[in-house]
C-alpha cells in the first residue's frame, strides 16, 4: 500500500463527510501527520482539481474534480447502466420511488434513483450513503453475502440512525436468515422517521451486484396488504434486472417465488 496515496484519500474522505470546511491543522490532526505533510497533499490535490481552497479563509472544499470522477462512476457502472430502464418501470407500476444500490464497505451506496410518478417535489438521492443495516437495500444485500463477509458487518459497529434502527447483532441475522427465505428485504423507519423501504437483492454474472428496492412513506409501503404486492413486484424486477445482467438460473432462482 503506498503510504501518500492512503493520506490523500483520507483527506478526500475528510472533506467529503460534509460540516464546516476543514483547515490545514484540523487535516493534519485528523489524518495523523505533519503540516508540511498534508500541505504538500493537498497542492496536489488543488492542482488535480480533486480540492479547492477558500482563499478568504484558507479553508479546503472538495473539488469539481471530484464530481467528474463521480460522474464517471456512475456512467461505467454496468448495475446503474442496466438499471435505469427497469427502476422506471417498477416506480411507474406501484407508484413509488426507486432506489439501486451496491454495498461500499458498511454502507450502501446509492447509484441510480428513479422519482415517484407523481407526488411532491423530490430530492434526487443518487450518492446518498446509508448504513447497511439501517435499509431494505443494505439487509437484502447482506442476505446473500458469503457468511464470513455477513459475520464481518454483523461484529462491527451498528449504530442507530433512529429508534426504530436494529443495532442487535442476533436479531440482524434473524431478518438476514428471513430475507434469505422470501427474497426480499423490509425497513420500518430505520434509516428515517416516517419512511420504509422494501428491497430484493440483483445478481450479475460473477455473483451479487446489488439491491433494488421502492421507498417511500410507511404509511403507504406497509400498509396491509400492500406490502406483499409491492414485494412480489421488487422481487420480479429485480429477478428481470439479474437475467439482464446475466446471472444464471441458480442465482435468479434464490429468491423463492
Amino acid at each position: 500500500m503506498v503510504q501518500s496515496v492512503q493520506r490523500a484519500v483520507q483527506i478526500l474522505r475528510l472533506l467529503s463527510a460534509g460540516g464546516p470546511r476543514l483547515g490545514l491543522a484540523e487535516l493534519a490532526e485528523r489524518v495523523g501527520v505533519a503540516k508540511p505533510t498534508v500541505h504538500a497533499l493537498l497542492r496536489t490535490l488543488e492542482a488535480e482539481g480533486l480540492v479547492a481552497q477558500d482563499r478568504q479563509t484558507g479553508r479546503y472544499v472538495l473539488g469539481p474534480g471530484v464530481l467528474a470522477l463521480g460522474n464517471a462512476f456512475l456512467e461505467t457502472h454496468e448495475l446503474r447502466m442496466r438499471s435505469l430502464t427497469w427502476a422506471d418501470l417498477l416506480a411507474a407500476r406501484v407508484g413509488e420511488a426507486v432506489w439501486v444500490a451496491v454495498l461500499t464497505g458498511d454502507h450502501v451506496l446509492v447509484v441510480h434513483h428513479a422519482f415517484r410518478p407523481e407526488g411532491a417535489v423530490q430530492i434526487l438521492e443518487v450518492g446518498a450513503s446509508i448504513p447497511w443495516h439501517t435499509c431494505a437495500l443494505g439487509k437484502a444485500i447482506a442476505a446473500f453475502l458469503p457468511e464470513q463477509r455477513q459475520a464481518e458487518l454483523l461484529a462491527a459497529p451498528l449504530p442507530p440512525l433512529t429508534g426504530q434502527s436494529l443495532t442487535d447483532p442476533d436479531a440482524l441475522d434473524a431478518q438476514l436468515a428471513q430475507v434469505r427465505t422470501t427474497g426480499y428485504a423490509v425497513e420500518d423507519q430505520e434509516s428515517t422517521l416516517g419512511d420504509a423501504g422494501i428491497a430484493a437483492p440483483v445478481f450479475d454474472r460473477s455473483g451479487l451486484a446489488g439491491a433494488i428496492g421502492v421507498v417511500g412513506p410507511v404509511e403507504r409501503l406497509l400498509a396491509d396488504g400492500r406490502s406483499r404486492d409491492l414485494a412480489v413486484q421488487v422481487r420480479e424486477v429485480a429477478r428481470q434486472l439479474s437475467r439482464e445482467l446475466g446471472a444464471g438460473r441458480a442465482a435468479v432462482g434464490r429468491a423463492p417465488a
